[in-house]
């Protein structure tokens, strides 16, 4: 047995696809979507990322603004971007790329971004009408993605037992949510890295959603046979054999497409769904602002 790999590169494309009619109707209307990254410090991949978003943003034909800041950038002065942003008209979409440097209140920050331009979907007024069961705002991107590769996929959430691996704020407890909620209704269970019997858990999952950021931390034999595997990991490992001396890898051991029925690779799975998202949270917040 052999898993069917979930293609993010493709499933992302097509998402794009489908956004273009929206944009030549929004574009015609005189209003032009524009996305607005702020990308404090050297971080290496953040600033793949942010590439990556760029790249995304020419292809769809949506305007894309870069603000670097440097490293030691006070918290006010973050803040005041942030609220320039905010009070500018012809920027429709807002997102300032994690990880900020220890010294900064990431929460507050992001708090600070209006929640009709917050398309990273973290403001707490986003996450709130998530928890009240409204899918129709911006929702977080990853999460978000996940749940456009199943519907894609048409993988049968309903009735299935579905087990996320991992709790942050990012992906863990909002794609909980996303999976409980009516319409989608799988069983969900949240685990983490302190959750005793975690392989015995794993193989009683239809659905292993692993995002605890641990490289590999996944075995193939915790996997059910037919299993679908979304694997949101992104881990650098070490590897002599490579010129750049390390390689990519998630938090699902490879040797898991043996008993999965379905599973995400790393690279090339979640990551071009989040940035599909992104696109279409930028789409829909330009259509909230511009009505």
């Amino acid at each position: 047995m052999s898993a069917i790999t979930l293609d993010g590169r493709e499933l992302g494309r097509t998402i794009e696809k489908d956004l273009m009619s929206r944009i030549d109707d929004l574009k015609a209307k005189g209003v032009s979507p524009h996305l607005a990254v702020v990308i404090v410090g050297d971080d290496p991949a953040s600033h793949v990322y942010v590439r990556n978003k760029e790249i995304a943003c020419n292809r769809c034909g949506i305007i894309s603004t870069r603000i670097d800041l440097d490293s030691t950038v006070s918290e006010q002065d973050i803040l005041k971007v942030v609220e320039r942003l905010n009070s500018d008209e012809s920027v429709h979409g807002i997102l300032v790329q994690s990880p900020l440097p220890p010294s900064i209140d990431e929460s507050l920050i992001i708090d600070t971004i209006s929640p009709l331009k917050d398309v990273d979907g973290f403001h707490k007024m986003n996450l709130g009408n998530l928890v009240q069961g409204d899918r129709s705002g911006l929702l977080p991107c990853t999460p978000a993605g996940i749940m456009k590769m199943l519907e894609l996929s048409d993988y049968e959430t309903s009735g299935k037992n579905a087990l996320v691996i991992g709790r942050s704020r990012i992906v863990g407890m909002p794609i909980s949510i996303l999976l409980a909620q009516k319409g989608i209704d799988s069983t969900v269970t949240v685990a983490h890295s302190r959750t005793k019997n975690l392989a015995d858990i794993c193989l009683q999952a239809d659905l292993i959603i692993a995002a605890i950021g641990r490289a590999e931390f996944v075995k193939s034999e915790w996997v059910k046979p037919g299993a679908m595997v979304i694997d949101v990991g992104i881990n650098r490992v070490p590897d002599p054999t490579r010129k750049s001396g390390f390689r990519l890898t998630g938090d699902v051991d490879p040797e898991a497409a043996k008993n999965a029925g379905w599973i995400s690779p790393v690279p090339g799975g979640v990551g071009p769904m989040t940035i599909a998202m992104l696109m279409s949270n930028t789409v829909l917040a330009t259509e909230f602002l511009s009505r």
